[in-house]
């Protein structure tokens, strides 16, 4: 099954065609286009029951989280057996594409099918674990907080029709900062084997690095997470302009990451967010409302995906 996207930011109605004429040339593939909000993971739980062998998405994380939960159902089910479920593939259309990135994937489309199509030819599955929260999956991050406040107003900007392009996203978080109306609720982090953290402003649980792209350029908040061990959690005490410029310049340069108004853990089995007020929430780049609690689980090799090797 092809789903796509026709609403994410950087894909065409020739490019979708063209996609779907290059797969069907080699493969048996059903088209589906999204018509709205929670189709995809619509489409991804039909794929399970008519048994399919894969999921390829052409479009944004968005997405591709959507059709993951789909496949998957809600993390408080039972897991199914990864053998009975089909693999999952992205061809980049979106404006981030985190996941796919991060999985190893070209951010160019071309390149990128030419990749999902040779291994789709060898029949390679990789399998990757995913966090949760909310009872859904999120595929690379969750946030709260100031990082989540910042996913908002991105979002009001789209829907006013501008585009989600890295220099907007850069001028929004930098304009976040600087606003005095823009107050996140402080909140408390609880990991294990460690004092609760307090006071927290802003935090945000990763599955895997990078945290997100500016660009070609990968922000790397917790640089020993990745798709086979535990969850990254980097937890800021301070919304100080001058402390978080000094920690952004370290994440736009590749430094690893280190503040005194900083807790960063890159692998941990769970994470717990608790607020006396509801605070905005986000999960891989889609804003979700506002909460004042938040449970993050994490499960070892629960999804496979049609990506490159590690390493390769």
């Amino acid at each position: 099954m092809l789903i796509t996207n026709p609403y994410a930011t950087f894909t065409t109605a020739e490019g979708r065609d063209a996609l779907a004429n290059t797969l069907d040339s080699r493969f048996t593939v059903d088209v589906e286009r999204t018509t709205h909000r929670g189709h995809a993971g619509e489409l991804g739980a039909t794929a399970v029951r008519e048994g399919y062998d894969a999921v390829v998405v052409h479009g944004g994380d968005g997405s591709v989280n959507e059709v993951a939960n789909g496949i998957l159902g809600t993390p408080d089910m039972q897991t199914p057996d990864r053998g009975t479920l089909p693999a999952l593939g992205v061809v980049p259309g979106g404006s981030a594409n985190v996941f796919a990135r991060a999985l190893g994937v070209s951010r160019d489309p071309l390149v990128a099918t030419a990749q999902l199509m040779e291994l789709l030819d060898s029949g390679a599955r990789r399998p990757i674990s995913l966090g949760h929260t909310l009872n859904r999956w999120f595929l690379f991050n969750a946030g709260m907080g100031m990082d989540a406040i910042v996913v908002r107003r991105m979002e009001e900007l789209r829907h006013k029709g501008k585009r989600a392009t890295a220099g907007r996203y850069l001028r929004t978080t930098v304009g976040s900062f600087f606003r005095p109306s823009i107050t996140p609720p402080t909140f408390t982090v609880e990991v294990p084997d460690h004092e609760p953290v307090d006071g927290v402003r802003f935090g945000f649980v990763s599955n895997t690095g990078p945290w997100t792209y500016l660009g070609t350029r990968p922000i790397r908040t917790n640089p020993g997470t990745d798709f086979e061990h535990g969850l990254g959690i980097f937890a800021a005490t301070s919304v100080s302009v001058p402390r978080n410029i000094m920690l952004g310049s370290k994440l736009l340069r590749g430094v690893e990451p280190k503040a005194a108004h900083l807790y960063r853990n890159d692998d941990v089995d769970w994470v717990r967010f608790r607020s006396e007020a509801p605070a905005d929430v986000q999960m891989d780049g889609d804003y979700l409302g506002e909460y004042a609690s938040l449970d993050f689980g994490h499960r070892r090799h629960v999804l496979d995906v049609v990506a490159p090797a590690l390493g390769s």
